[in-house]
């Protein structure tokens, strides 16, 4: 297998409703797994990028949360309609889709 160009991970973790931190999952995220697992599929980009889903990423009010490494650029929010924009942007062009960027405080 060759190494990726990038890796993506998408969290899916998913909490009891009412719980404190919420989750990615009541916010939509297997949505947003599947459209990117549809876009590799359809665009044949496994062969250059990696695609996993993930537990907690650690921001839960503000998913669903995708990092991309290694540049380790985090979005939050996302929505499948999203996805298309970052596969265009960050993985073919290494843009990140600013308007999706997580805030910075996400990291401290």
């Amino acid at each position: 297998m060759p190494k990726p160009k990038k890796h993506v991970l998408v969290c899916v973790q998913g909490r009891p409703p009412g719980h404190p931190r919420g989750s990615c999952q009541a916010r939509g995220c297997n949505d947003v797994f599947q459209a990117f697992s549809n876009e590799f599929q359809q665009r044949n980009l496994w062969a250059n990028f990696l695609l996993t889903n993930t537990g907690c990423l650690g921001p839960c009010h503000l998913g669903p949360t995708v990092i991309v490494y290694p540049e380790g650029v985090m979005y939050t929010g996302v929505k499948p309609e999203d996805v298309g924009v970052i596969i265009d942007e960050h993985l073919m062009f290494d843009q990140p889709v600013e308007r999706l960027l997580a805030p910075p405080d996400v990291w401290s």
